[in-house]
This record gives structure tokens, C-alpha cells and sequence, in this order.
């Protein structure tokens, strides 16, 4: 600087010729700093070993990798330093505290370091050289930023990932790949290149502040736990995160709520039912920590009355089979065997355990009182051949733990349920319902139906549900009660254990 002021003012002199003119910057070498020598082929360098030492296989991660070692352009730094997008990065990473991690994984100290370090030009010739804290604010500020984005907008942990490695298919033959029972069956948002390719323009075209503000997640619940864990104890700050983490995963399309819609909590043992003025809550059974309830979003679009119960094929191998040959017991439960192939119904006595367990056959329990699915089941596209539906076994309800089911999702009132999903019934066909299922009818039409003896048939066998009601099978630990009221429940298949294992490296 010095140097240029002497050139400025000696050439304003009048009358008197520059006795430098003839000076060339070679001459001025032996004034150069190594401390200030900035080199974009050093800090690339070390950006790409830094790239190298990073063997994390988070999806971000990957993709920053592969950027700069395909020679991306800077994106924080140039020639005059950092400027604020570093600030307004590092003001939203210093809130990571409030939802229970750790500002290590997002380098907050470091970058703040060397931030410093540059602005008060405090550089060295060794760790602190110009191009290495350069490279460093360079690679950790784009790391962080997209950690942190990704994370806040599609959740720092892939649940069809961490779930559906859970539980094995027991008949798996020896000796073949592992077979993995889907329990995660929800279609969420994930991150792709086009994602990160438009993250990293963000940067470019400083708007990194409107960028991460629309990251944020959504559900109002969320704020409603982020509060809670600044006064929460150690043994539930777990809890929470998880529940944080969980209300991340966006639906690629979210579940309707401008109609009736129904959500079933695993962990509360509850549904619940929506629709405008209408509310609708009940009890209900779910899965067995081994059979587990699969989460899933779909539509619920018929019912039918008095169902027949085609018994799954891991049912009949592993608790029908053995009863093969006793015709007492196939007759006591009303089940009976048909082979697939000609439809024909075979006397059980004459039924092996081989042949029930060959898949040849199926077993079906006849519709109407005694059938395991009660009166009415509620039936929904999915891959699971599971439903919700009414039950024979009643006694489930006044447990407090109703993990009991194969995976289906039994109701404590089948009827109401009924009710709710009929777009604006009549009373009439309220009645026809209600006869069907031998519940006691309400009009006059329907007490003069069921006292004429010759009256012996059901009303109703099956009612479309137009429109089709959403439906959401999750699972959340911390959620409202039917009342509203925020509530504690059982972590009952252990996924609180799964995310907080998943989750881990982020937290304090």
C-alpha cells in the first residue's frame, strides 16, 4: 500500500519528470509476506485431502466430497476474505443446542477460530498458514451448512433405512442373502443431487438465510418439544430428540387433513379420527413386538360386514398346522382348508402338518360371530395384508399394554368407526349396519325388521367409503392425548432405541 502511494503521489508532481518510471514489481519481491501468500491451487489441495480424511457416508457428506475433488468453485472465499453468509450460517448453527446437539458435528468453534484468524489476519507458516485456514473455512462452512439444511428439512436420520434392517424373515433358507421385513412404509422426502445442487446455488447467490429459515420443519408439535427440552431432565431428553427427529421425515405427499382423516399412534395404543366438526377416539391393539404393526399411510376405501378371515400363510404354518387331522378343532373355530389350485374344501382329518405347511392350501375361518376379525373390517391398500378391524376377543381393551396382534390394528368401536367413515349416512342405513353386526337397531324401520321371523338375513355385507379417508399408522412416544394434552407413552418396539443409536453423533 505504501509502495502504490508513492507511485499516486509523485506522478501528481508538476514540471518534474517520475525518476521511477522505469521500476518493475520484480523489484519490490523481497517484501513479500509467506504468511499472506494466498494460493487457490494450495487451498484447493488441501480442501481435496481434507475430502479424503472425511469418511463419512452421509449423503451430504458424499456429495461435497465428490464436488470439490471435481473441482467445484470456492463458495465462501475469495480473494478479500469471507464475507457475511459466514455469519448468518454460523448464527443458526450456534441454535443447535436447542434441539440437543452437538455444535462439534457442525464445527462451530472451529470456524469461528478461524473466521477470527482471518479477519484479524493472525496467520503463521504452519497450521494457521493463510491457504490451510482458508480451506478449512471453505470446506467446514459448506459441510455445516449442508448438515444442516438436509438434516432440518428431511430429518438427520433415513428411517426406511434404520427400521427396515430390523427384523429378520424367519424362513429365510440357509445360506441366502437376509431377508428384511419392511416396518417402515411411508413415503418420505429424501435428498438427491438436484437437492444439493440447488443447496450449494443458495450459497452462490446469498440467500443462505432465506434458505435455511425454509428448512425449518413445519409441524407446530416440533416447537412444542424444542421448548420442553431446555427444562428437560437427562432421562428425557432422549425421548424428546427422537420425537424432534420424527417430526423432520416429510411425506412426499402429506398426509390430507382439509377432509376426514384418521391417525393410528402405535406406542399410545389410540386412533384417532377427524373430519371438520366431527372427532372420533377409541382404544385400540396393535401388533406384537414380533409382529409388529408396519407404519405406513394409506387410504381407507371399503368395509365389510361379517368377514371371512383368510388366514395368513405364517399363521397356518405356525400356530394352524399342528392341529392337522383334528377335525374338533378346525370345526370349533369354524376354519376351513381349501386347496388353492381347484377351490375344493377338504375334510380336515385327512389334512397333514406337511401338507398345510406346503402353501397348497389356505384356511379360512367363516364369517359372523366367533371370527377373529369381529364383525366388520376396514380395508385399505397396502403390502401388508393388514387392516384395521373389529375382534371377537374383547378382553384386549382393558389392558394397558395391547401389543397383541399379527400386525393388524384391532378397534374398540367398530361401530362408530363404521359411522364416521360413511359420508352422510341415513339413519336407515345407520340401522341396516347396526342389524348386520347384531347390535340392537335404533329406528322404528329397523326394532320391526329384526322382529319379523322371516327376516333372517344380514342387511349389509360390504359399503364402499366415498371419498376414501387417509390414514396414518405412526409412531410417536411424546404426542396429544384424546384430550389434547401432551403425553409420555411406551417405547414398545424399541424404535426410541433405533433413532437415539442413529442419531447419537449429533448429540451433546
Amino acid at each position: 500500500m505504501l509502495v502504490c502511494l508513492l507511485f499516486l503521489f509523485s506522478g501528481c508532481r508538476q514540471g518534474k519528470q517520475n525518476p521511477n518510471r522505469d521500476i518493475t514489481m520484480e523489484a519490490f519481491s523481497d517484501l513479500k509476506t509467506p504468511a499472506f501468500d494466498l494460493s487457490s491451487r494450495r487451498i484447493r489441495e488441501n480442501i481435496v485431502a481434507m475430502c479424503v480424511s472425511n469418511d463419512s457416508g452421509r449423503a451430504e457428506d458424499k456429495y461435497i466430497r465428490s464436488y470439490y475433488q471435481n473441482g467445484g468453485v470456492f463458495l465462501w472465499i475469495d480473494r478479500y476474505g469471507v464475507d457475511e453468509r459466514a455469519d448468518t450460517l454460523l448464527a443458526f448453527l450456534r441454535t443447535v443446542d436447542d434441539i440437543g446437539f452437538s455444535r462439534g458435528m457442525f464445527f462451530v468453534d472451529d470456524m469461528e477460530r478461524d473466521l477470527k484468524l482471518i479477519r484479524n489476519l493472525d496467520f503463521n507458516g504452519t497450521d494457521n498458514n493463510i491457504n490451510k485456514v482458508m480451506a478449512r473455512l471453505e470446506y467446514c462452512l459448506t459441510v455445516a451448512f449442508m448438515r444442516y439444511s438436509t438434516g432440518h428439512y428431511f430429518g438427520f436420520v433415513n428411517p426406511m433405512y434404520i427400521f427396515n434392517r430390523l427384523d429378520t424373515i424367519a424362513d429365510t433358507p440357509a445360506g441366502r442373502p437376509v431377508v428384511y421385513k419392511r416396518l417402515f412404509d411411508i413415503d418420505i422426502l429424501r435428498p438427491g443431487k438436484e437437492y444439493f445442487a440447488a443447496a450449494l446455488r443458495h450459497i452462490y447467490n446469498d440467500s443462505v438465510g432465506e434458505f435455511l429459515q425454509r428448512s425449518q420443519p413445519e409441524d407446530t408439535l416440533y416447537y412444542v418439544l424444542k421448548r420442553k427440552l431446555k427444562t428437560a431432565t437427562e432421562a428425557e431428553r432422549m425421548k424428546i430428540v427422537c420425537n424432534m427427529e420424527r417430526l423432520r421425515w416429510r411425506e412426499v405427499n402429506g398426509l390430507d387433513t382439509t377432509g376426514k382423516y384418521i391417525v393410528v399412534n402405535i406406542p399410545a395404543f389410540h386412533l384417532y379420527a377427524f373430519g371438520g366438526s366431527e372427532s372420533l377416539d377409541m382404544m385400540v391393539g396393535c401388533g406384537a413386538r414380533k409382529t409388529k404393526t408396519p407404519l405406513l399411510s394409506s387410504e381407507i376405501e371399503r368395509m365389510e360386514v361379517n368377514p371371512i378371515w383368510n388366514i395368513p400363510v405364517s399363521i397356518i404354518k405356525n400356530e394352524v398346522a399342528h392341529h392337522a387331522g383334528d377335525a374338533d378343532y378346525f370345526e370349533r373355530n369354524r376354519y376351513n382348508i381349501i386347496e388353492r389350485e381347484s377351490g375344493d374344501l377338504l375334510d380336515p382329518e385327512e389334512v397333514t402338518v406337511e401338507m398345510l405347511k406346503s402353501g397348497r392350501y389356505r384356511v379360512a375361518q367363516e364369517g359372523g360371530e366367533g371370527n377373529s376379525m369381529g364383525r366388520i373390517v376396514f380395508r385399505f391398500p397396502n403390502q401388508f395384508s393388514v387392516f384395521l378391524h373389529d375382534t371377537s376377543s374383547r378382553s384386549v381393551f382393558s389392558r394397558a399394554v395391547r401389543s397383541v396382534s399379527h400386525g393388524c390394528v384391532r378397534v374398540q368401536k367398530p361401530f362408530d368407526l363404521a359411522a364416521f367413515l360413511l359420508d352422510e349416512p341415513d339413519e336407515w342405513l345407520l340401522d341396516k349396519l347396526r342389524i348386520s353386526m347384531d347390535i340392537k337397531p335404533e329406528t322404528e324401520r329397523g326394532i320391526k325388521y329384526i322382529k319379523n321371523p322371516d327376516n333372517k338375513t344380514k342387511l349389509v355385507s360390504g359399503l364402499k367409503v366415498q371419498p376414501r379417508v387417509p390414514l396414518l399408522i405412526t409412531y410417536y412416544t411424546i404426542y396429544p392425548n384424546e384430550k389434547g394434552v401432551l403425553s409420555t407413552y411406551p417405547d414398545i418396539y424399541g424404535y426410541d432405541d433405533v433413532i437415539g443409536a442413529a442419531i447419537k453423533p449429533f448429540m451433546k
